[in-house]
């Protein structure tokens, strides 16, 4: 007698990638070393670039979920937790306000423990953190409810310092524990290739055999190649 228990397909996992983009008024600056590029044009075109190399990484078995917390004057989700599948052309950020780090780490912190929408299932999130200056809020708590208790403390952090400005001390803690150093992008095309390095390292983990490995990202920003 046919049993079609025995013909069930496994339905494909994803990795989950959490954005967290500081939009503050600073980020309307130009970036350094003469780029004639604001730092917020510099992170819409990194981000378009990131999304298309997570599009092209998916399998049949594996996809990656991507979605964005910004924070300048307000703190937003400005896109939620999205099968990369199914995104269709980003809404564009746009820089005004303060820096409510602690807000955004709050609802990053919210939405991680949320299993209906970070699926029990789902292998280890990615959280990125890129800021460009310093927490106007109270954030240090926030921080430290993120990295210490509950899922998402397991989760893989990476830190974008970006420009002279941004509070590395701050950023080096978010990434208290993992495998990667504080990335440091002083203008715009350093941004594109750390966004590229950290793009390469997710998509790969895609067709690993352990999935939810990471490993050390190595961004040499005077290398050509990496870019």
């Amino acid at each position: 007698m046919f049993d079609p228990s025995k013909f069930a397909v496994n339905s494909p996992k994803s990795i989950p990638v959490l954005l967290l983009l500081d939009v503050s008024a600073s980020m309307t600056e130009f970036c350094g070393n003469n780029d004639n590029i604001r730092k917020i044009k510099a992170l819409n075109n990194a981000l378009i670039e990131m999304i298309e190399g997570f599009r092209k990484a998916q399998t049949l078995e594996t996809f990656i979920k991507v979605g964005i917390i910004t924070f300048g004057s307000n703190v937003s989700l400005h896109t939620p937790l999205t099968p990369i599948g199914d995104l269709s052309e980003l809404p564009l950020l746009f820089a005004d306000g303060m820096t409510p780090l602690g807000g955004a780490l709050s609802m990053a912190k919210e939405i991680v423990e949320d299993k209906s929408i970070f699926l029990s299932k789902d292998y280890r999130p990615v959280i990125i953190l890129l800021s460009d200056g310093e927490p106007n809020d109270e954030w240090e708590s926030p921080l430290q409810q993120f990295i210490g208790n509950g899922r998402s403390s397991k989760c893989d952090r990476l830190a974008i310092a970006f420009g002279k400005d941004a509070n590395k001390n701050m950023l080096k803690y978010f990434i208290d524990g993992c495998e990667n150093d504080l990335f440091y992008a002083e203008d715009a095309s350093a941004l594109y290739k750390v966004f590229k390095k950290i793009t390469m390292s997710v998509s790969t983990r895609v067709t690993q055999k352990d999935k939810n490995q990471v490993f050390k990202i190595d961004v040499n920003l005077d290398d050509p190649t990496t870019y």
